[in-house]
C-alpha cells in the first residue's frame, strides 16, 4: 500500500500542476506569472517520477510478498507491511489543486492588516521630485500601491485636486467602514503585502467584490510621515469582474505605477 501512495501522489500532484499552469491560468492565484515555466517543469518531473515508479513496480503497484510475512494492523493506525495509513491524507491538497482549486486570497486577509502604504521611497539624489506631476487628464488611473505612495509621502501633494480611479476588490472595516484593496506579492501568495484605501462617500459592496472607485484624495494625517494614510472621498463605484491576475497592480497608461 506504502508504494500505492507514493506513486498515484507524485502522479496527482504532477497532473494537478500542469492543469493549473498549462490549461489554464489558476496558478496565477498562487504565484506570480514569471513562475509558469517552473510549474510545467516541476509537473512534467512529477509526471515521469510517477510513471518511472509504476513501470518498475508493475502494475497495479502491488507485489506479492515472498518472505512469507503477512499485512497486519498492530493497533496503532498502521500496517506494518504498507505505512501509515494517515498517509492517504497527503491526497487532499493534490486533488484539491486538481478538482477545486482555492480561491486567491482577499478580504479576510487584508482586514488583518492596517491599512498602510509602502515604505518612504529613497530621496532623490538629483534633487528632482519622487513623485512626478500626473497627467493632465480629466480622470487618472492608478494603481493602489502608486495611490497610497503619494497620499503618504507625497509632500509636494501631487494628488491635491485630481480625480483618480482606482480598481480593487472591497475589505469591510469596524463601524461600517471599507477599503479599496489590493495584495501585492513578490514571489507567491505566502508573502502578500496589502494595500489598502479607506473610502469615503458612498457604503460598501459585499466584500470581496472587485469594484472600480472613481473620487479625490482625501488627506489623513501629516503628510510625510507614519501618521498619514491613503483615504479617498469617492464619486463613483462601479462593479467589475475579477482580474485573471489578482495580484498584479499596475495600470497601463497614463498615471500607471
Amino acid at each position: 500500500m506504502k508504494r500505492n501512495v507514493q506513486v498515484l501522489l507524485l502522479l496527482f500532484l504532477g497532473v494537478g500542476l500542469l492543469h493549473i499552469s498549462l490549461l489554464t491560468d489558476l496558478y496565477l492565484r498562487y504565484v506570480r506569472e514569471g513562475l509558469r515555466p517552473a510549474l510545467i517543469a516541476s509537473g512534467v518531473l512529477l509526471i515521469a517520477l510517477g510513471a518511472v515508479s509504476a513501470a518498475r513496480d508493475g502494475f497495479p503497484f502491488n507485489r506479492p510478498r515472498t518472505d512469507g510475512a503477512q499485512d497486519h494492523d498492530d493497533g496503532h493506525g498502521h500496517s506494518h507491511a504498507g505505512g501509515p495509513k494517515v498517509a492517504w491524507l497527503l491526497y487532499v491538497p493534490a486533488l484539491t489543486i486538481l478538482f477545486l482549486a482555492p480561491p486567491a486570497l482577499g478580504s479576510y486577509t487584508a482586514s488583518r492588516d492596517e491599512a498602510k502604504a509602502p515604505k518612504a521611497p529613497s530621496s532623490s539624489s538629483s534633487g528632482d521630485s519622487l513623485f512626478p506631476a500626473l497627467p493632465d487628464t480629466g480622470v487618472v488611473p492608478m494603481s493602489l500601491n502608486d495611490f497610497s505612495s503619494r497620499a503618504v509621502w507625497d509632500t509636494d501633494r501631487t494628488l491635491k485636486g485630481r480625480t483618480v480611479r482606482l480598481t480593487g476588490f472591497v475589505t469591510p472595516g469596524r463601524d461600517g467602514t471599507w477599503y479599496v484593496s489590493r495584495l501585492v506579492i513578490s514571489c507567491c501568495a505566502a508573502d502578500a503585502q496589502v494595500r489598502k484605501v479607506r473610502v469615503h462617500g458612498a457604503s460598501a459592496p459585499p466584500a470581496d467584490a472587485w469594484v472600480t472607485v472613481t473620487g479625490t484624495w482625501h488627506p489623513t494625517g501629516k503628510v510625510g510621515t507614519d501618521d498619514a494614510s491613503p483615504a479617498l472621498d469617492i464619486t463613483a463605484v462601479r462593479r467589475v469582474p475579477a482580474p485573471k491576475d489578482p495580484y498584479h497592480d499596475m495600470v497601463t497608461g497614463p498615471g500607471g505605477g
